[in-house]
């Protein structure tokens, strides 16, 4: 799927132009030369932003201007190229598909399609609800356009209702004219909220059973299990609109109080729980890692499903503090859905799992491949 890749001024890497093979690379060298940098730029032609949570100005490589990531791609990408470019001075961040600027930097989201998978993603089970919500936004808002549309509409009306929220409780005024100004923003909250909190639903249902096999299979013997939490448990469109639009208003008076919405689905959880108790309190260290691979196989397969074939895999060292029975059991479950292409980044050859022994090599150091 990625032909080539042209990046310029990201994080340490100033200037690296790659041919990538069918199969994918593996990129070998010491921890803090730029492979995790190179697969960041990667991913940033997917989500347009850090997967590793960074402000683009903060991946801007020291005394540059801005970043740029180019890539060449075949099918199944939708586009011929794909390039995101970002203005340190100007803060302006530009997307373009064959050429062609979008008109919006969400019309470009997806152009490259992978899925990564890192160490850090143990802060999907072990951190708060926000990482697993977060999650599911993307999983959900790069493979469905109704849903991004949705996410998009109800964080701005939150962000508009939120603000209205603090106007009023720094004048110290809660009457019903106070009331009024914030219910202005409940209709669109409920409508949309709903739609979020029907899909995550819906995927929790499909996605459950398989990610309970998956942790068993990578070898973890006591049952694991996720739900959706939240406080409205309707399954109907309507009848889940209406339960938020009546929630809003229940908690409407605290609100006031506080200066922040506190029901919806910002405010709700992906549960992981390890024979029936939380996974993030309960869970191992290595049963906190097999879940939250298990959790990126299954995004893996969401991509799959929609695209119609294997997503571009990211593999930053991924069985790090694994034992070699679970990364071996990893490896297999990959290679029984099917790999595509995969860029593999790792300290060491020796790291290479001989399932990629086939991939070309290439050795990173201070940002810079041979």
């Amino acid at each position: 799927m990625l032909a080539s890749l042209t990046v310029r001024e990201f994080r340490n890497l100033a200037a690296l132009d790659l041919e990538v093979e069918a199969a994918g690379l593996a990129i070998v060298g010491d921890n803090g030369h730029g492979k995790t940098n190179l697969l960041e730029a990667i991913a940033y032609l997917r989500l347009l932003r850090s997967w590793r949570g960074a402000r683009d100005v903060d991946v801007v490589r020291f005394g540059a201007a801005g970043f740029h990531v180019r890539a060449t791609l075949h099918p199944p990408a939708r586009a011929h190229s794909a390039a995101i470019g970002f203005e340190r001075a100007s803060r302006r961040k530009r997307a373009l598909l064959d050429g062609v600027e979008q008109p919006r930097l969400s019309d470009a989201l997806g152009a490259l399609p992978s899925v990564c998978f890192s160490p850090a993603d143990v802060a999907l089970v072990a951190d708060g609800p926000g990482e697993r919500r977060r999650f599911l936004d993307v999983a959900l808002a790069l493979t469905s356009p109704s849903y991004l549309q949705a996410l998009q509409t109800y964080r701005a009306a939150l962000s508009r209702r939120n603000a209205t929220l603090r106007e009023v409780q720094r004048a110290g005024r809660a009457g019903a004219d106070a009331a009024a100004r914030v219910a202005v923003w409940e209709p669109a909250l409920a409508e949309h909220g709903a739609t979020i909190v029907g899909a995550r639903r819906d995927w929790v249902a499909a996605h459950a059973e398989p990610f309970a096999t998956l942790c068993a299979a990578i070898g973890e013997s006591a049952p694991v299990s996720m739900r959706y939490v939240g406080p409205a448990e309707d399954s109907d469109a309507s009848a889940l609109a209406d339960a938020l639009r009546a929630q809003l208003e229940a908690q409407r008076a605290q609100e006031l109080r506080r200066g922040i919405t506190l029901v919806g689905p910002h405010r709700d959880d992906l549960q992981l729980l390890l024979g029936g108790r939380e996974l993030r309190t309960f869970g191992s260290a290595g049963q906190q890692r097999s879940a939250a691979i298990a959790l990126r196989m299954r995004e893996s397969a969401t991509v799959r499903e929609q695209l119609g074939a294997a997503p571009l895999l990211l593999l930053d060292d991924p069985f790090a503090e694994l034992d070699v029975r679970r990364a071996q059991a990893i490896l297999d479950l990959l290679a029984a859905e099917g790999v595509g292409q995969v860029m593999l980044a790792v300290p060491r050859a020796e790291d290479i799992p001989p399932a990629f022994t086939r991939l070309s090599r290439r050795t990173m150091r201070e940002g810079r491949l041979s």
